[in-house]
């Protein structure tokens, strides 16, 4: 049988990779697929020939259009990133008949509602494994090894840029930024970080597994999104001191009023596994009423790992190249006319624990003041501590960290407004929420 013939789009990091695997494993993977599949053209604006031995056997040209409009090429590869051309060059591959293996998280979490409904009526595959956690393949068990469950909640380290700040804050007693510089210097993080350290990269791959988890149309816009930038490393001591170390967290849950989307600097129970999860590497926790608790970990990122998602969607479509449309496995999940229009619910009605850092004056009927609002909202703390003088401040304010029981956010938000009106507190409160991620 004759190769599948492959347009690649992008020859930077994942794309440079996913040819490097091709070409090294192209047996393996041919042994797989039922046939080989063939890198015919290329479309990059520069390359590192060094990088991509090979690469001189194949055409590369700066035009991608050129690329999807080739009636030759049967699947094209989407590496570019972003979402324009990104989504243009996808849309016109549909309309030309053409199947589309991705990683753009962004493309898939702001238009895959569009694209998807494009592909179906073309009867073609959008693949995108490796949109979400690089190299893990958790698009998969989610879609379709968990297909006999009722997904009521997951939780992910979607990031490793940002779990590799927290664990350097927490490991070595670092800052924010100091470890946010040194994160760019190992390419961990670009030279403009937002998408990484305010949660917009984690809300792009919440949105998809939200999507897979719940049969939901995806609702990027709808996530709550919330950076790490304001997290201490005194907040990561404190927490630690309690049991507890700070993730920056996707969750997504079910409940009866609706699906909670949000991406936030999260307390989690030390003792869990997903707590433990460091450096760059992903982890997504699913919780299934049949299956359990299942954790899916590995590396979120890098040229080969990514690739290996890549490649893996490959053979999958590879696959089902000549089956019919109808009985292929849906984009997400659930067929695209089973897909219910569930509300998802303002941060205000989510319920969660807490964690508050205030800067109170040192004299007494402090901590009485701000209980006694506490209590108005109906709110009871689990803990208290009350710190030593932050370094550098007036010995008579002192840090005092709560952790509160879970409460809506509603009357958090009431309760933090008027404790910071009080003349004994000097700054603005800290908050930070706190997921159990209850597995027992």
């Amino acid at each position: 049988m004759n190769p599948v013939n492959v347009g690649l789009l992008g020859l930077g990091t994942v794309g440079g990779g996913t040819f490097n695997v091709l070409q090294r494993n192209a047996v393996e993977i041919a042994r797989r697929a039922g046939r080989g599949i063939r890198i015919s053209r290329a479309a990059a604006r520069d390359y590192d020939a060094e990088r991509l031995p090979g690469i001189e056997a194949v055409p590369v040209t700066t035009d991608a259009f050129a690329v999807v409009e080739d009636p030759d090429i049967q699947i094209v590869v989407e590496l570019i990133g972003g979402y324009e051309p990104a989504r243009e060059l996808v849309l016109r591959a549909i309309a030309n008949g053409k199947h589309v293996v991705t990683a753009n998280k962004a493309l898939i979490a702001s238009h895959g509602n569009e694209i998807f409904a494009a592909a179906g009526e073309a009867g073609v595959m959008v693949a995108f494994e490796a949109a979400v956690g690089g190299g893990i393949p958790v698009i998969k068990a989610v879609r379709e090894g968990l297909a006999a469950n009722e997904i009521q909640w997951l939780a992910g380290i979607i990031n490793g840029t940002g779990n590799f700040i927290l664990t350097e804050m927490r490991d070595k007693g670092r800052d924010f930024a100091e470890v946010l510089a040194e994160a760019q210097r190992l390419g961990y993080a670009e030279a403009d970080p937002t998408f990484d350290v305010e949660g917009i990269d984690a809300a792009h791959k919440l949105t998809i597994l939200a999507s897979l988890a719940f049969g939901i149309p995806l609702q990027f816009d709808k996530v709550y999104t919330e950076g790490i930038g304001h997290v201490t490393r005194a907040d990561v001591a404190y927490a630690e001191e309690l049991g507890y170390r700070i993730k920056h967290l996707g969750f997504a849950r079910r409940t009866a009023a609706g699906i909670e989307l949000r991406v936030h600097p999260t307390l989690i129970p030390e003792r869990r596994l997903i707590a433990n999860v460091n450096g760059v590497m992903n982890a997504i926790l699913v919780m299934g009423d049949a299956v359990g608790p299942t954790l899916y970990y590995g590396a979120g990122a890098g040229a080969e790992p990514t690739a290996s998602a890549v490649v893996a969607d490959l053979v999958d479509v590879t696959r089902v190249l000549t089956a019919d449309p109808g009985n292929r496995v849906p984009h997400l999940a659930f067929q695209p006319d089973a897909l219910e229009e569930i509300p998802i619910l303002a941060m205000d009605a989510i319920e969660t624990a807490y964690y508050l850092r205030l800067c109170a004056v040192d004299r007494p009927g402090v901590l009485a003041e701000v209980t006694r609002i506490l209590g108005d909202q109906g709110i009871s703390i689990e803990a208290i501590l009350q710190k030593e003088p932050f370094p550098g401040a007036a010995p008579e304010r002192v840090p005092v960290i709560l952790l509160t029981h879970p409460v809506q956010e509603g009357r958090m938000n009431r309760a933090i407004q008027r404790i910071e009106a009080l003349d004994s507190i000097c700054d603005r409160v800290v908050r930070l929420r706190v997921e159990y991620l209850d597995v027992d």
